[in-house]
C-alpha cells in the first residue's frame, strides 16, 4: 500500500496547541484530486496542503479545504514551509529564498534558518483587488451586531490577495467579542457575494504596539470559524493601510485569542496605500503531530 508522510502543524504561534493547524502531505504527486479532497476530509481541519515536484518552482503546492480545493492559502503555507525546511528538503543559513507554483502563478516563499532550523516564514501574495462593496445593514445583522458597531467612515469591501475575502470592520474588541456570527444567514450572504470568507477586525487591540485584532469566519467550509488565517490577514493589512487605518506599512496583527488559540502576524506592505505593490505575511509554526499517511 502507498504511503505518504504528513505532518500537522501549529501556524502564526511559538506553542503547540497555538495559531492555526494545518495539515502538510509530502511526495503528493500521484494522488489524485478526489484522493485529496478525501485526505483533507479525513483530516478535518480548515485545510490541508499537499506538496508535490514543480518544472517551475522549487516546489508544487495544492490547497484543500473540507470542500473543495482553494488557490491560495495562509497558515498552510507557514505550515509546508516550516516542515519542508525541518525535514531538510530546504537547506541553508541565514534567509533562504525558494519559489512555489500555485493556482494563482508561482510565488516566493523566504524561511529565515539558524543551524539548520526554521524560525519564521515569509510568505508573498498578490498585489490587491479591491472589489465589490458590502452592504453594512445586511453583514452587520448577520453578524449579531448594530450598524452602530462597524467602525464608521469605511466601507466593508471585499479584497483579495489570492484569494477573495470580506473584510468587516468594527469598531472594538468588545464589539469583536459580542459577535454572535448566524451561520444560515452568513451563507446565504456567500452564495451571493463575492468572497470565499468573512474576516471581522478591529484597530482596537490587546497589544497596544499591534495594528489589529481580527476573527475569521468560513462559512463554506466545514471549520466555520478559523482561528488565525494568513491569506485573510494580507487582504486586511492592505484595507487598513489603503483607507488610513495604519500609517505604516510593517506591523503585526493578533488573531486567535477569542478561541483559546492566540497568534500572531507579521505584515510588510510595498508601494503607496492606493498602489499596494507587494504584500508579505509573516510567522513561526510548532510540529505537533508526525506521521504516515497510508492509502
Amino acid at each position: 500500500m502507498p504511503s505518504y508522510p504528513f505532518r500537522q502543524v501549529d501556524a502564526f504561534t511559538r506553542q503547540a496547541l497555538g495559531g492555526n493547524p494545518a495539515a502538510v502531505v509530502l511526495d503528493a504527486d500521484d494522488l489524485s484530486d478526489e484522493q485529496m479532497q478525501a485526505i483533507a476530509i479525513e483530516m478535518n481541519l480548515s485545510e490541508t496542503a499537499f506538496v508535490m515536484r514543480s518544472a517551475v518552482a522549487d516546489f508544487k503546492v495544492r490547497f484543500f479545504t473540507t470542500f473543495g480545493e482553494i488557490p491560495l492559502a495562509g497558515h498552510p503555507t507557514i505550515a509546508t514551509f516550516h516542515t519542508l525546511a525541518e525535514v531538510g528538503r530546504i537547506q541553508g543559513e541565514g534567509r533562504v529564498r525558494v519559489t512555489q507554483e500555485l493556482k494563482v502563478g508561482v510565488l516566493p516563499v523566504d524561511i529565515d534558518l539558524w543551524d539548520g532550523v526554521p524560525q519564521r516564514v515569509i510568505m508573498t501574495q498578490r498585489p490587491p483587488q479591491f472589489l465589490a462593496r458590502l452592504d453594512p445593514a445586511l453583514y452587520a445583522e448577520a453578524l449579531g451586531l448594530g450598524v452602530e458597531d462597524l467602525l464608521p467612515g469605511v466601507a466593508p469591501q471585499t479584497v483579495s490577495t489570492g484569494t477573495p475575502q470580506a473584510m468587516i470592520p468594527v469598531r472594538s474588541l468588545d464589539a469583536l467579542r459580542r459577535l454572535q456570527a448566524d451561520e444560515r444567514k452568513l451563507k446565504a450572504l456567500h452564495a451571493g457575494g463575492d468572497w470565499f470568507s468573512l474576516h471581522v477586525f478591529t484597530p482596537e487591540t490587546l497589544d497596544p504596539g499591534n495594528a489589529a485584532h481580527a476573527r475569521h469566519f468560513a462559512p463554506g467550509d466545514n471549520v466555520f470559524e478559523d482561528p488565525v488565517t494568513g491569506s485573510a490577514t494580507g487582504g486586511m493589512a492592505c484595507y487598513l493601510y489603503r483607507y488610513g487605518l495604519v500609517d505604516r506599512a510593517i506591523f503585526t496583527v493578533e488573531q486567535g485569542h477569542i478561541m483559546g488559540r492566540p497568534g500572531l502576524v507579521d505584515v510588510e506592505l510595498e508601494g503607496t496605500p492606493d498602489a499596494i505593490t507587494a504584500v508579505r505575511i509573516a510567522g513561526t509554526a510548532v510540529t505537533v503531530i508526525t506521521g504516515e499517511l497510508i492509502l
